[in-house]
Formats: structure tokens, sequence, C-alpha cells
């Protein structure tokens, strides 16, 4: 099985907090559908005639695209093995036709970014829509026949309290969503929020507020039936992300688009951003794709960095199986001290981090990675 991402780099405007590929709407947006469709032409062999199980439409704001858009983009990839077809959209995009157009295109699963159920927190950071739009969003895609919807959160907004956190997330749950992805906000270099920071213009949330949110958000959660299957993610039974789980279990994947990242099983490769440079190179007959170079102990540690983020952990037999006994054994000399220390769960076939020290994984990961 695999899976296909298909990035659409437009937005509307550029959120204060992203760092993705994203340029504004109408930029380059002409041949961009059928560039992506030509892209697939081109690389479906990188998937060695697998069965694709998902497909992903991110972004970027896919839901910019008109419907005969996205339509000569997907047409083309064979659906009769699909069991999950997500688009992301933004609620000012979502109206009855929209929800009914993407239920044509054989979509069953929207993937909607409300971030926050606050409107000074939403305007904030760049967001066009308000509270109650995100909330309709979710009603008008629920009455066009789509059940399976996934919804983003941040917490450690500008200005956001643990009372305006726990509002957001008492609301957000209560509306019939399937699957919540929930961030802790992040300061990248190179975005408007990040300079907002170094002006002091905004204060960054101290540590411990975001700790409480997290705890929060781990409670609520599981009031309501959602597992946590993976540090950021949680999902009522059966609707975890069956694509983005594709990532954290090393299911081959091709991206397509500009700024997309595809696997294979053995190869990683990165399409650079650059709408006009990505059109030129695919109606030319090229490739558009780097090679990212890995080593055996490079494909380890992503094994580690990305299995050890979810519940099922890190399956030993697959370190071995890549890089021997050697590796196997330097990883368990790496992990002795969080294993003595409860900070990490070791049977004979996994490893796995307890849930309760998740926020603070990346000091483990750092501790076992190989050398």
């Amino acid at each position: 099985m695999s899976g296909i991402y298909i990035h659409i780099p437009f937005c509307h405007s550029k959120c204060a907090y992203c760092d993705f590929f994203s340029i504004p709407e109408k930029k380059s947006r002409e041949g961009f559908a059928d560039a992506v469709s030509k892209e697939w032409d081109m690389r479906r062999h990188e998937l060695s005639d697998s069965e694709i199980t998902t497909i992903y439409v991110g972004g970027g704001t896919p839901s910019i695209l008109t419907p005969g858009e996205l339509e000569a983009i997907v047409s083309p990839i064979p659906k009769s093995s699909l069991s999950e077809f997500t688009v992301e959209a933004n609620p000012e995009d979502v109206t009855a036709h929209w929800v009914s157009s993407m239920r044509s295109l054989g979509v069953d699963r929207i993937s909607i970014g409300v971030q926050s159920l606050n409107d000074r927190e939403l305007a904030a950071v760049g967001r066009r829509h308000t509270a109650a739009e995100a909330l309709d969003a979710i009603e008008t895609i629920l009455r066009g026949g789509i059940s399976n919807i996934s919804a983003d959160l941040i917490y450690g907004l500008p200005g956001q309290t643990i009372d305006t956190w726990r509002d957001s997330l008492e609301r957000l749950l209560q509306r019939g969503i399937t699957h919540l992805s929930a961030y802790a906000l992040s300061y990248e270099q190179g975005t408007r929020l990040y300079a907002m920071l170094m002006t002091g213009k905004i204060k960054e949330i101290p540590q411990e507020v975001s700790e409480q949110m997290y705890d929060m958000l781990c409670k609520y959660t599981t009031r309501r039936g959602f597992t946590h299957y993976e540090i950021s993610n949680f999902a009522l039974p059966g609707k975890h992300s069956r694509h983005n789980s594709s990532y954290w279990d090393y299911t081959p994947y091709l991206g397509l688009g500009p700024g997309a990242h595809s696997f294979d099983g053995e190869m990683r490769r990165v399409n650079p951003p650059g709408v006009a440079a990505y059109i030129a190179a695919i109606n030319s007959g090229k490739t558009f794709y780097t090679v990212e170079e890995e080593t055996t102990t490079d494909r380890i540690n992503d094994l580690i960095i990305t299995s050890l983020r979810t519940s099922h952990g890190l399956n030993q037999e697959a370190v071995e199986k890549i890089g021997g006994s050697k590796s196997l054994s330097e990883l368990r000399k790496n992990a002795d001290p969080f294993i003595s220390s409860g900070r990490l769960l070791c049977t004979d076939s996994t490893m796995r981090i307890p849930e309760k020290y998740w926020l603070i994984s990346d000091a483990i990961l750092r501790d076992l990675l190989l050398e």
C-alpha cells in the first residue's frame, strides 16, 4: 500500500505563524493543476504498482482551488483501493456547493483549520475567519454528508489563557468532529510572528502554562472518547489519520507539487519550493525533485523520531532490519537510562514513550539517536 500527498501552495494570505511554502493565490496559479497531473504521470512508477490507499491534499490552502482545478489534479490517480481521501480547508472557503463538489470527487474526510474559537486570538495570528464562521463551516460539512472531520487547534497563541483554551477545546469537541490535531505554537524564523516576538510586540506564554494546556487537552479528549495516538493527534475509534500514520510507520508515499516530499521505502525525494519553476520543469518533461542522500544511520534516526511520536512506539526489529544487530545494540544502550527512569517503556519487540512524557519527547529523542 502507499499514499499520495499533493501540495497546494496557494493562500488567500499568510498566517503570522506559518513557515510552510505558500504564496498569494493568484501568483503563478495558471497551469498549476495541469502540471501536477503531468507530474503524477511522470512519477507514478516510483510506487512500483503498489495499491494507493490514501490521498491527502494539503497546503497552503487547498480549498482555494475551484472544484474543476482539484478534479484536474486528482482524476488521473487510481481510487479503487482508497481507504481515505482528505482535503484541507479553511472555514471561509466552505460552502454547501464546495462540500457537494468534494463528495462528487470521492473526498470522504475534511481537515479544517480552526486554530482557535476566540476571535481576538484568531486576529492576533492573521486568520481570516471568525469563531462563528469556523463552527458554521463544520456544520456545513456535516450537513453536506461528510462526517469524518478533523480540526486543527493551536495552544500558546498570543494572549491566550487557560480559560480561553478550555473554551475553544470544549466547544470544538462538542461539534461532531472525529479527529483533533492540536499543536503548541512555535515561533519559526522568517515568520511575522517571530519578528513580532523579537521586537517585543508579543510575549511567549510561560512553559508551565503551555504544559497546563497540554494536560487539559489530554484529559478533555479522553473524556470525549478520543484516543491519543500521536503527540499532536487525537481520534475517535477508527478515525485516526490513515495517511499521516504512513509517515510514522515507513509506508511509501509520493509527494506531488512544489514543496512536497516523497519516500519510496528506500529513498527520500523533495520538490523544492517555487511554483513558476515547478510548472516550467514539468511542462518541459523534467522531474523537479532533488534526492536527499541518507546513510543507514540517518534512516534509523528517522525511524526513531517518527515512531516514538506515536502510541505504538518503535519496532526494534525494524531498526535491526535497517542497520543490523550493531545498530540495535547501540540503540538499546542509549535507551537504558530512560528505561530505568520510566521515561521509556520497553518490551522485547517495542520501545515507546509514555504519554505523560510526550511533551518533553524531543529531549529524550536527542539522546536516543545513533551517531
